[in-house]
């Protein structure tokens, strides 16, 4: 059986994740800026296999709201547009014959508040997660009191600490959510 010690750094570890995992997800979360993170999830066919993008061309960020893609190979470029194409970001690439410049469409203030209401999703995703490693850690302190791994005082002071670090780890998360919708809003 795992000591209260363990038990409650294992559940700082996974809340920790939580944290991490709405990072990502919420970095996926286009505020009306370029940014390079846009084009992760496309794929471009180069010779037959699907290949990540940022494997062939190179992406910069030339001004605030347009990404330039520039193929390693030239001859990839048609197979870049189409990919950006059919990835559905609801963005248009102009090929200009030696690169593809992506303009971000300046965000409405209703495209703004839908985004808004993603991110608070995400951010009920990440605090559920975060409300279940607290119950799977509550639930092996008590196993662990039942069988007598340690005492009541013990136990309780245990409890104690993993109810902190779930009020911890959800304000880490709210405060993760509320930069994004600051981004997003400004």
């Amino acid at each position: 059986m795992a000591t209260g010690k363990q038990i409650l750094n294992e559940a700082k570890d996974k809340m920790a994740k939580s944290g991490d995992a709405l990072r990502r997800t919420l970095a996926d979360i286009r505020a009306g800026r370029a940014n390079a993170s846009l084009l992760n999830g496309v794929k471009v066919d180069y010779y037959g296999a699907p290949t990540p993008l940022n494997q062939v061309a190179s992406i910069t960020i030339p001004e605030a709201r347009q990404l330039l893609v520039t193929p390693y190979d030239e001859s990839s470029l048609d197979n870049i547009e189409k990919a950006i194409y059919a990835a559905n970001l609801g963005l248009t690439p102009q090929n200009d014959g030696s690169a593809i410049r992506i303009l971000i469409p300046q965000l409405t203030e209703e495209r703004r508040k839908e985004l808004v209401k993603d991110v608070k999703a995400e951010l009920e995703k990440a605090k559920v997660a975060v409300r279940n490693v607290r119950r799977e850690a509550m639930d092996d302190l008590k196993k662990g009191n039942k069988d007598g791994d340690f005492n009541d005082d013990e136990f309780h002071d245990l409890e104690k600490k993993v109810q902190t670090e779930t009020d911890n780890g959800i304000k880490n998360l709210e405060n993760i959510a509320a930069d994004k919708e600051k981004e997003l809003m400004g």
